[in-house]
């Protein structure tokens, strides 16, 4: 039996026009003719303006939400995020700096990530952003470069936590890691913190991503407020910033069902009543990427050969994992599988095919064995629950084949 015996959801909820497949209410072969070609990455605004409002509907009107400007930094793309969401979060001076072109307010953007280097940490504390301290030292290094400037920095600990989150794609917490500073080093090392003068906001804890159980993340929001208030009562240093992460998952395989909302409601509501009254009223945030923007993407490349090799047909394309690292399966995935694909151009001449990509290597494979739409040369295959860790998360010089696109629909 082939992966395509359960169809993907997502694969249910397409539309179409004249056969064609709509993104963003625009046929894909249109926007293939707009940009001269193919591959390309499409991300509809729509489809993350409903994202967040569905949220907004599910969560405590004062829990903030911030997007992970890792999962996609397209600026497009950035910048309408910038007005649906509370807030950024960055992972480099890059990040940074598409960032504030948005126009977003410095106070609502938070920069964490190992190894900060001193460049980055000098732009942060200029621009008069928090940064998220993952280490003694680079608490040590903040406060020497923040005296070279005579000002002081908005700076937060990001806890490494005594927990987990469970089933998650993947885990931050609960063991020895870059990130964060262990919860157990947290007290001593707020008591530094205090005799160099550093602006101290509050606490980042985010023990895990990818998450597809309520149960799960239930569990660890309710272990992460009870870290945060323990830590908040071994000093006298006020907290005003709490970000408890996200962890929020998509469904990108065949059996996978997406997250119920109305489950984590009340839990989000107690957790968030929690800290306020406990902390004298934090701003408290949750910290989402893949969720906001994942399954707003689409990635398209056009089948350049159609073969048969001992039985087996192939498409090959002139896309790839050079551009689509997730979808070979080479970015976390234990066993490979198949994220949803669909042709471009309906025939309903339903065939199983291996699609993959132009590279030299037996690991660029796009869809192995997938049940779709009759393909031939020229045909576009669009893969589907494409907007997060898509384009920037791939070796795009890889074999120096041309750059893919980008075009927020």
């Amino acid at each position: 039996m082939t992966q395509a015996a359960e169809p993907h959801p997502a694969l249910q909820n397409l539309e179409y026009e004249d056969g064609v497949l709509l993104w963003g209410g625009r046929k894909l072969t249109d926007v293939a003719d707009e940009l001269c070609g193919t591959p390309f990455y499409a991300y509809d605004r729509q489809r993350m303006s409903q994202r967040v409002q569905e949220l907004r509907r599910a969560l405590p009107e004062d829990l903030h939400l911030h997007y992970a400007m890792k999962a996609n930094p397209m600026p497009e793309l950035v910048a309408h995020m910038v007005g649906l969401v509370d807030g950024l979060d960055v992972a480099s001076a890059g990040e940074l700096q598409v960032a504030l072109g948005t126009g977003v307010d410095p106070a609502h953007v938070s920069f964490a990530g190992p190894g900060k280097q001193d460049f980055e940490l000098d732009a942060a504390i200029r621009a008069g952003i928090n940064v998220n301290m993952e280490s003694e030292g680079e608490m040590r290094r903040i406060a020497k470069l923040a005296a070279q400037i005579n000002i002081q920095p908005s700076v937060a600990i990001r806890v490494n936590s005594p927990f987990e989150l469970k089933t998650s794609g993947m885990k931050m917490g609960g063991r020895p890691s870059p990130f964060g500073v262990d919860a157990e080093r947290v007290p001593a090392m707020l008591r530094q913190l205090k005799s160099l003068g550093l602006g101290f906001r509050g606490f980042h804890v985010y023990s895990g991503s990818q998450n597809l159980r309520v149960e799960a993340i239930q569990e660890s929001m309710n272990s992460t407020v009870d870290l945060i208030l323990e830590l908040a009562g071994s000093t006298d240093l006020g907290v005003s910033f709490v970000n408890i992460g996200g962890g929020l998952g998509i469904p990108y395989f065949p059996k996978e069902r997406p997250l119920d909302l109305d489950e984590l409601s009340d839990t989000a509501e107690k957790a968030v009543r929690r800290l306020k009254q406990s902390l004298d009223d934090p701003e408290v945030i949750m910290e989402l990427g893949r969720y906001l923007v994942g399954e707003a993407g689409i990635y398209v490349c056009r089948v350049i050969d159609i073969k048969e090799s001992r039985g087996a047909r192939y498409a090959i394309t002139d896309g790839g994992l050079h551009h689509h690292l997730a979808a070979s399966g080479n970015f976390g995935q234990v066993i490979r599988k198949n994220y949803p694909l669909a042709a471009v151009v309906r025939k309903k001449a339903d065939t199983e095919i291996t699609v993959v990509g132009p590279l030299c290597t037996p690991l660029d494979l796009l869809g192995d064995r997938v049940s779709i739409d009759h393909l031939e040369e020229g045909s576009l295959v669009a893969i589907l629950q494409s907007g997060a860790y898509g384009k920037t998360a791939s070796p795009t010089d890889f074999l120096s084949h041309p750059l893919c696109k980008e075009i927020l629909i």
